[in-house]
């Protein structure tokens, strides 16, 4: 006789009618939405479709409306969610006094990573920080800070990276690096979520989700339909 089946893998990501209003305002309808471990989703919408709102409820920054997030079959927020989840997000936060090894090294010993120092070097070699490690990233530009918080979300260890707005501020060798970095990051078995207006990115996902007025129109391949029509663009 056969023996019993084994349960199918935990998704990555799931969400179970997860909603958030603000009085009358629809910042995100009921969405209903499973991203297996290992896929590359890209979320694409114009600004106030539901696509910040999305990510900050799944990072556990959010408080739901309605519904919940799963992250790896955990609740999002909570310490085991937080563990296996990178968030990146558009708008880097970044403390004042500590340098760009000070940062790494927090984040690092915060989320119990180990032998991180090497990954850390690589990591600002090939975003251009090489020399910038010891300045405050405080005082960088945009770009600059944008690549200081991409290293601090890689450095650490991840099962799920989910990424908003990532190429704003940087320069096309800065892009050109951040997503092989994020290809490694797929490539090594993690889940890679990213909310983007960057239509080349788009194309080179198995998987793209269009939202609009906090509404899901679109969720498939990329290629098998006009992203840029159903998002209003």
């Amino acid at each position: 006789m056969p023996g019993p089946k084994s349960p199918p893998p935990t998704p990555a990501l799931e969400t179970t009618v997860l909603a958030k209003s603000y009085g009358d305002l629809v910042a995100l309808a009921p969405l209903d939405l499973t991203i297996p471990d290992g896929q590359r989703v890209v979320l694409v919408g114009h600004n106030g479709s539901g696509k910040t709102t999305l990510l900050r409820m799944v990072a556990g920054l959010l408080e739901p409306s309605d519904g919940r997030a799963l992250v790896f079959g955990h609740p999002a927020g909570s310490m085991e969610a937080r563990a296996a989840l990178s968030y990146l997000p558009d708008n880097p936060v970044l403390y004042d006094d500590l340098s760009v090894l000070e940062h790494i090294e927090f984040t690092c010993r915060l989320h119990g990573a180990e032998d991180w120092e090497e990954r850390a070097v690589g990591l600002l070699s090939d975003l251009g920080l090489a020399g910038r490690a010891e300045d405050l990233p405080s005082r960088f530009s945009r770009g600059l800070r944008q690549k200081t918080a991409i290293v601090l979300g890689l450095v650490r260890p991840f099962g799920l990276l989910i990424v908003d707005e990532p190429f704003v501020g940087l320069d096309p060798s800065g892009r050109e690096a951040f997503i092989e970095l994020m290809d490694d990051a797929a490539a090594s078995g993690a889940t890679v979520v990213v909310a983007t207006h960057q239509l080349e990115y788009v194309e080179t996902v198995e998987r793209c989700v269009a939202l609009r007025d906090g509404e899901v129109v679109y969720d498939g391949p990329p290629g098998d339909t006009d992203v840029l029509a159903l998002v209003g663009q």
